[in-house]
C-alpha cells in the first residue's frame, strides 16, 4: 500500500537490532503529529458546516421523523415511548410545547438508545426540527473526524485519511441521514467508533507483543495482552445494537476479525504455538470485551423502561430500585420477542422500498420530503423542493469498482486492511439478504452504516494507485506486493533463540529490509493526479445534487435534470 506522506528513513542494521520485531509488527505512522490532527479537523469543520447549515429547514416532520422525534420526546417526559394524539406532528410544528400525548405506552420496534440521543437535542433546543436533528448532525460530523483518523492509521498517510473524511462528508446519503431524526446515522457512528477502537487496539497490542517478546516475558504461547481499547469497542458496539439490532452483525464480524488479527500477530512474531496461544489467551477475553460488555451496555440503555412504571409490557415496578432490573428481565424478554415478531413479519409494501442488491447501484432512493411551493420563489412558474435520500453517485459507483479491487487485494496480497474493509461492508450489506428473500420491507438508508467501509475501500485503492512512497513503509501500515502484513517469510531462528533478530531476519539486506522503489516518481505523479481527479468529480457531483438533498427551492426543470432515472422519482 502506498502512502502519500514522507516515508520514514530506511531502517539501518543498528536500528533494526534495537527493536526489529516492533518495527515489523507496529511501525510508527509517518508524518507530522500536528498535521495529523489539523487536516482531519479542517475536513470535519467542512462536514459540520454542510450538516448544520439550514438544519431546521424544512420546518416539517420529514419521513420517519414522525416516529423518532416523538418517541425521543416521550423518553424525556416518561422514560419510555408513549402514544400520541392524532395530528401530533402538526401540533409540534405549530407549538413545540404542545400536549401531544394520548393514552398509555406505545409499542416500538427498535431499542431506545438512538431515540435517547435524539432526545438530547430536544432537551437542549426544544421539540423543534433543529432540536430533533441536532444530534444526528453532530454524530454525522464526528463520524468524519473518526474516519479521517482510522484511514490515516490504516494507510499511514494523513493525506489519505483526510481524503477518506472528505468523501464521507460529501456523500449524499450520509449527508441526508445526518440531517434527519432517523436512527441509521447513529448505527453508523457507533459501528465506526467501535471499528476505530479495534484498529487502534491492533496497533497498540502488536507493539506491546513485540516489546514483551523482546524482553523475554513470554512462553511458547506468547504473552497475555490486555487489549484495553477493546473495552471501548464493546461499549460502542453495544450502543450500536441499542440503536438498531443490526449492530449485532458487526459484533459477530468484528469478534471474528480480532481473533484472526491476534493469531496473525502471534504468528508474525514467531510464537511457537500461535493458534493455541490465541485460543487460550485471546479468544475468551475478546468474547467478554465485545459480547458481554456489549450486552451489559445494551441492557443499560433500557434504564427508563426498567426503572419507571408504565412502559409497554412493564406495568408496575418493585418498591426496591435494586430489585427492578431483575424483576424486569422476564417482561423485557417478552417485549423483545414481540419486537422480533414485528421485524420478521414486516412485509408491507412501500413505494420507496428497495432490496440490498439495489443499494450499491442506487436504483431506488427514498424521498424524505417533497413539495412544490406555491407562489414561485425560484424564478420559475413551477418550483420544487426535495430531500432525496441518495448516495453521491460518483462515490457509490466508484466504490463498487474499489470493492472488487479490494477483494483481489485481500485474496492475492493478503492485505489485512482489505479483509477488514470487506468484513465491515458485508456485515452491513450481505446480512440483509435473508430478510430480503423473505420479502421484508427495507430501504436504501439502511445501508448508511456501510458507507465508511465503502469510503475506506476507495481510499485503499487510491493509495495503491498512487504507488509507493520514496521508501517502503513496513509492517501493518503498508503491506508490500505479494506479502501480507501479518505473514512472515521463513525465519531462520525462533523468536526466543539467540540471534533470531540478526541481519539475516530483519537486518539490512535481510528478508525484511525495505524494498527499493523503481521509477516511483512518474507513477506517483500520475496516480496522485488520478486520485485528485476522482475527489474533484465526487465534489462536483455532490454540489450538483446538493439542492435536492437539502430541501432548497429550485425550478422544477432543474429538479428534473437531477432525477437521472425514472426509479428515482
Amino acid at each position: 500500500m502506498a502512502t502519500t506522506d514522507t516515508a520514514p528513513a530506511p531502517v539501518t542494521a543498528s536500528r533494526s537490532r534495537t527493536s526489529p520485531l516492533r518495527d515489523w509488527l507496529a511501525p510508527a505512522i509517518p508524518g507530522s503529529a500536528l498535521l495529523s490532527w489539523l487536516g482531519p479537523l479542517l475536513v470535519t469543520a467542512l462536514a459540520g458546516y454542510l450538516r448544520f447549515d439550514r438544519l431546521g429547514s424544512p420546518k416539517a416532520v420529514v419521513f420517519d421523523e414522525t416516529y423518532y422525534a416523538k418517541d425521543a420526546l416521550a423518553l424525556l417526559k416518561f422514560g419510555w415511548e408513549h402514544n400520541t394524539v392524532e395530528n401530533a406532528d402538526k401540533m409540534l410544528i405549530a407549538d413545540p410545547d404542545a400536549h401531544i400525548w394520548g393514552n398509555g405506552p406505545a409499542f416500538v420496534a427498535h431499542p431506545p438508545f438512538g431515540k435517547w440521543m435524539i432526545a438530547i437535542g430536544e432537551w437542549m433546543f426544544g421539540a423543534t426540527p433543529f432540536g430533533w436533528r441536532f444530534m444526528p448532525a453532530l454524530v454525522g460530523t464526528l463520524s468524519v473526524l473518526i474516519l479521517c483518523r482510522v484511514a490515516r492509521r490504516m494507510t499511514g498517510s494523513t493525506l489519505l485519511g483526510c481524503a477518506a473524511g472528505l468523501l464521507l462528508a460529501l456523500d449524499g446519503l450520509a449527508f441526508v441521514t445526518s440531517r434527519a431524526a432517523l436512527l441509521d446515522v447513529f448505527v453508523m457512528f457507533w459501528v465506526l467508533a467501535g471499528f476505530a477502537c479495534l484498529v487502534n487496539d491492533r496497533d497498540r497490542s502488536r507493539r506491546v507483543l513485540a516489546e514483551r517478546i523482546d524482553r523475554g516475558e513470554t512462553s511458547v504461547y506468547g504473552p497475555w495482552l490486555a487489549h484495553g481499547w477493546r473495552w471501548g469497542a464493546g461499549v460502542c458496539l453495544g450502543l450500536a445494537c441499542a440503536t438498531k439490532w443490526t449492530g449485532v452483525f458487526y459484533v459477530a464480524a468484528f469478534g471474528l476479525m480480532v481473533v484472526l488479527w491476534d493469531y496473525g500477530a502471534r504468528r508474525a512474531a514467531g510464537v511457537r504455538a500461535p493458534f493455541t496461544g490465541t485460543l487460550l489467551l485471546e479468544a475468551v477475553p475478546a468474547f467478554v470485551q465485545l459480547v458481554v460488555v456489549g450486552l451489559v451496555t445494551y441492557l443499560a440503555t433500557w434504564w427508563g423502561w426498567i426503572f419507571k412504571p408504565g412502559g409497554w409490557g412493564r406495568g408496575e415496578v418493585s418498591g426496591s430500585p435494586l430489585w427492578r432490573p431483575f424483576e424486569a428481565m422476564p417482561n423485557l424478554w417478552d417485549y423483545h420477542s414481540q419486537i422480533l415478531g414485528f421485524h420478521t413479519g414486516l412485509d408491507a409494501k412501500h413505494p420507496y422500498q428497495s432490496w440490498p442488491w439495489d443499494w450499491p447501484i442506487l436504483r431506488r432512493p427514498v424521498a424524505f420530503f417533497y413539495t412544490e411551493p406555491k407562489g414561485g420563489g425560484c424564478g420559475a412558474a413551477r418550483c420544487s423542493r426535495e430531500i432525496l435520500g441518495i448516495g453521491t453517485p460518483a462515490l457509490w459507483w466508484g466504490a463498487l469498482v474499489a470493492l472488487v479491487v479490494v477483494v483481489f487485494l485481500w485474496l492475492l496480497l493478503r492485505d489485512w486492511r482489505a479483509g477488514a474493509i470487506l468484513l465491515g461492508f458485508l456485515a452491513g450489506w450481505a446480512t440483509w439478504f435473508p430478510s430480503a428473500f423473505a420479502d421484508r420491507t427495507m430501504f436504501l438508508f439502511y445501508a448508511t452504516p456501510v458507507i465508511p467501509f465503502m469510503v475506506l475501500a476507495v481510499v485503499l485503492v487510491l493509495g495503491y494507485l498512487i504507488g509507493p512512497a520514496p521508501a517502503w513503509a513496513r509492517g501493518a501500515h503498508a503491506a508490500r506486493p505479494g506479502e501480507a502484513a501479518d505473514s512472515v517469510p521463513d525465519v531462520p531462528a525462533g523468536p526466543y533463540e539467540e540471534g533470531a533478530y540478526g541481519d539475516g531476519a530483519y537486518g539490512e539486506g535481510g528478508a525484511y529490509a525495505p524494498a527499493p522503489v523503481q521509477a516511483a516518481g512518474v507513477r506517483r505523479l500520475v496516480g496522485a493526479a488520478a486520485a485528485g481527479a476522482f475527489l474533484l468529480v465526487v465534489l462536483a457531483n455532490f454540489a450538483y445534487f446538493h439542492p435536492i438533498l437539502s430541501a432548497q427551492t429550485i425550478p422544477y426543470d432543474d429538479w428534473h435534470e437531477r432525477i437521472w432515472f425514472q426509479s428515482w422519482v
